[in-house]
């Protein structure tokens, strides 16, 4: 079918369900809207003999759903209505949630219903779950939708004729900031994190933090750490512990709340945000931290400990070990790169065949933090700076020769984040990961060591077309382009066991040692044709360039992306191709 996705962003529910209806042959194009769209003339142009919106603020127009069958996914189960459907998921410690495949009529969320799907609502912030476990059931509701509106027979069912036990949710305001206030002397700590992860990527919650106004972006419990309610009681990796009314929380990012018709401000890692005005606290490190050698983290999911917050992590389990890591949004800042480099260098130092890079569920990487860039005083030298670290993190990956690696995404990766993961001798992704292997989209012409990794497993005709059309692939596209060596069909909660059960088969294998020898003189063979230095210098030399000259499209695609403001499409680099090719 012709099918015209309409949405608010190309979001990662957005990229998904554009790539998984590609995947089943469906000629799939997208418009991203605003209520200034003139819709109705985008859909003439387009012709399509469906329109989808996955993800979509505005009201379709009579004009549009009158002539045309269009659906809506809805992130809440059958009789849900609201802009806030997943805060209030998070927000009450649902057990169960679900999507409902809705058409697109004069009522907001009241068409008739093509198809649902429901899902478990595990315990962690709304992104993380708006991007696995709802866009799952997304997923799910949406191609069985598309089969029913080809098929041709199927009748949508009016709500009106479901019954009281049918309709498992229903009706709920906005999710307003009074309702996600905090009272530090009186809120437990279960409660301050549900309500701080119910508001974890947006908008945070607004709260009054050393007398200014701070909205606060995500929420860990810790329990070893006490205080006065309220009182800030150390720092950790770049976060600030708050004590609450029986504990602690960890606050990872700080936002400065938005002024009325003022650009979006920056979300920082909390004491970047805070600066001066954070007060002498001691930096605490997280137990077993992976600079101190080898051991289980308390805060290992399984509830065998007291709970902590860590953003890496080192454990090991006979001959393999995982190095797992997760960083807000994706985003790996230059201390996340360092941090990251020296916890790798640690591992390496650990007596395993198999070293595993991941393997959390959410956001394997997405490159460099165009949020700290923006925030620096000088955002070109910190652009470089955040590269250069970048690149030297891929540079240890590549040259781990005495091991095989394995990056096991259990979320999406993209620009240097996907290099990140091809670096590794073997890709393992959960079946719902989305790839972005490309940088154009930022005006940028990329580094991570691409134009080795990128052609050495697509061909160099295959990269040149990844990064030119710069649009997101499925695993299972990537599988089949060489991208990705496993694909791992199992729900977000199921990832790092799986995976850990793979890596020890791996060891465990007889062709593991013979691989690695065979890895190393391949590595040898490689470095003798053309050093990674000279793939390296001419990667670096086209960021240099973009960087330092203020009139490269980068920086004004980075300060539209970050602060959430319109900007015209990114250019267009015809010639951009893998060096050397």
């Amino acid at each position: 079918m012709r099918i015209l996705l309409i949405a608010g962003a190309f979001n990662s529910l957005t990229q998904r369900v554009y790539a998984e209806l590609g995947d089943h042959g469906h000629q799939v194009s997208v418009e991203l809207v605003t209520r200034e769209t003139p819709l109705p003339e985008v859909v003439r142009r387009h012709a399509p003999e469906l329109i989808v919106a996955p993800m979509l603020k505005t009201a379709i127009p009579r004009e549009v759903w009158s002539a045309h069958t269009c659906l809506i996914v809805h992130p809440g189960p059958v009789g849900d209505r609201g802009p806030s459907s997943v805060d209030w998921a998070v927000h009450l410690g649902a057990d169960r949630w679900g999507v409902t495949v809705l058409q697109a009529n004069d009522e907001m969320d009241g068409g008739d219903i093509w198809a649902t799907a429901s899902c478990p609502v595990p315990d962690v912030g709304k992104s993380d779950l708006y991007r696995n476990e709802i866009a799952d059931a997304a997923l799910e509701a949406v191609l069985t939708a598309v089969a029913r509106v080809a098929s041709g027979t199927h009748r949508p069912q009016p709500q009106a004729e479901l019954s009281d036990a049918a309709q498992t949710g229903h009706p709920r305001p906005p999710f307003r900031q009074e309702l996600r206030r905090i009272d530090w002397r009186s809120d437990p700590t279960d409660t301050v994190v549900r309500k701080l992860r119910a508001a974890d990527s947006q908008p945070g919650v607004r709260d009054e933090l050393l007398g200014d106004i701070w909205c606060l972006h995500g929420g860990h419990p810790e329990d070893t750490l006490t205080g006065r309610p309220g009182e800030l009681l150390a720092t950790r990796c770049g976060a600030i512990c708050r004590a609450t009314a029986d504990g602690a929380v960890w606050i990872p990012e700080l936002r400065p709340p938005r002024a009325p018709g003022a650009p979006g401000t920056l979300k920082l890692p909390a004491t970047l945000a805070l600066g001066d005005r954070l007060p002498p606290l001691p930096e605490v490190p997280a137990p077993h931290d992976p600079a101190d050698g080898p051991g289980s983290n308390p805060d290992n999911g399984l509830g065998d400990g007291p709970r902590t917050w860590t953003d890496i992590r080192y454990r090991e389990d006979g001959p393999v070990g995982f190095l797992e890591f997760s960083f807000p949004g994706g985003a790996m800042s230059t201390d996340h790169c360092r941090r990251l480099l020296a916890a790798y260098r640690r591992a390496c130092a650990r007596p395993t065949s198999v070293l595993v890079l991941g393997g959390r569920r959410d956001f394997f990487s997405n490159g460099i933090h165009l949020h700290v860039i923006e925030a620096a005083a000088h955002p070109a030298e910190e652009s470089w700076a955040n590269i250069q670290a970048m690149d030297d993190l891929v540079e240890a990956v590549l040259t781990t020769t005495d091991r095989l690696v394995v990056a096991a995404l259990g979320g999406n990766a993209a620009a240097g984040g996907a290099m990140l993961a091809l670096a590794a001798d073997e890709v393992w992704c959960r079946a719902a990961v989305v790839l972005n292997p490309h940088y154009r989209l930022m005006g940028l012409y990329g580094s991570e060591y691409w134009t080795y990794t990128l052609p050495g497993r697509t061909g160099p005709e295959v990269a040149a077309q990844l990064t030119g059309r710069a649009l997101p692939v499925t695993a299972a596209a990537g599988a089949r382009l060489g991208l990705v060596d496993r694909i791992i069909d199992c729900p977000a909660q199921d990832f790092t066991a799986q995976t850990a059960r793979l890596a020890v088969r791996l060891a465990s294998a007889p062709t593991t040692q013979a691989r690695i020898a065979t890895k190393k003189a391949h590595r040898e063979r490689d470095e003798a044709h053309r050093p990674l230095a000279v793939y390296r210098e001419l990667e670096l030399a086209q960021m240099h360039r973009i960087f330092f000259d203020p009139d490269q499209p980068y920086h004004a695609l980075r300060r539209a992306f970050v602060r959430k403001e319109p900007t015209a499409a990114p250019p267009a680099h015809p010639g951009w191709s893998p060096a050397g090719t």
